[in-house]
């Protein structure tokens, strides 16, 4: 009789057990720890502009092919993240450039939920451009075109070596944010 106890005290153990209702646990994202932004200026005789860039991202120059001199990749190791930079002289053809930068940031309207263009001037340099936000999936959230109107147009665009998910990689995007900010309000062009 004492095995037949013990036989469904354990029967019923099991039982009980299995019954409990199981409860996954939320997908979540590993914490990225964001530094204190903090800069330093890129100039150099090679290039015909300056500006400040995160202590934390390095200019990695691009093979120069012909009509892409001067262009220059802004890579943040730590966030695998690449700001790629575009430089183009402008010779007449700058409504022509510009509508090409435009349809560009609007290709990302398929993932984007929303753009947002904020102007940007600069009277002391004789600076003028647009800072776009594309929130949401997108493949690149920030973008950005610097120019003179005269003699350059100077563009970036912000794209991760990861899949685009707008909550796992929103602290690192507000990061660059604040750095492409800098990069715009402290921009120079060189003039020969």
């Amino acid at each position: 009789m004492n095995k037949h106890y013990i036989f469904f005290f354990i029967l019923a153990s099991v039982f009980a057990a299995s019954c409990q209702r199981y409860t996954p646990k939320p997908i979540g994202y590993f914490r990225i720890e964001i530094p204190e932004n903090k800069y330093k200026e890129f100039d150099s005789i090679a290039y015909p502009y300056k500006f400040e860039i995160s202590q934390y991202a390095k200019v990695i120059p691009k093979p120069d092919e012909g009509t892409d001199k001067y262009w220059i990749n802004i890579f943040y190791p730590q966030f695998k993240g690449t700001i790629h930079v575009s430089y183009k002289k402008v010779n007449n053809n700058l409504q022509a450039i510009s509508e090409d930068t435009r349809e560009f940031v609007y290709k990302h309207t398929i993932k984007a939920d929303a753009i947002t263009e904020q102007p940007f001037v600069n009277e002391l340099t004789n600076t003028h451009g647009i800072l776009y936000k594309l929130e949401g999936n997108a493949a690149s959230p920030v973008q950005f075109v610097l120019t003179d109107s005269v003699d350059y147009f100077f563009r970036g665009a912000l794209y991760f070596d990861v899949l685009p998910n707008k909550d796992s990689i929103a602290p690192v995007v507000d990061f660059i944010y604040q750095d492409i900010i800098t990069l715009m309000e402290s921009f120079e062009y060189k003039k020969n």
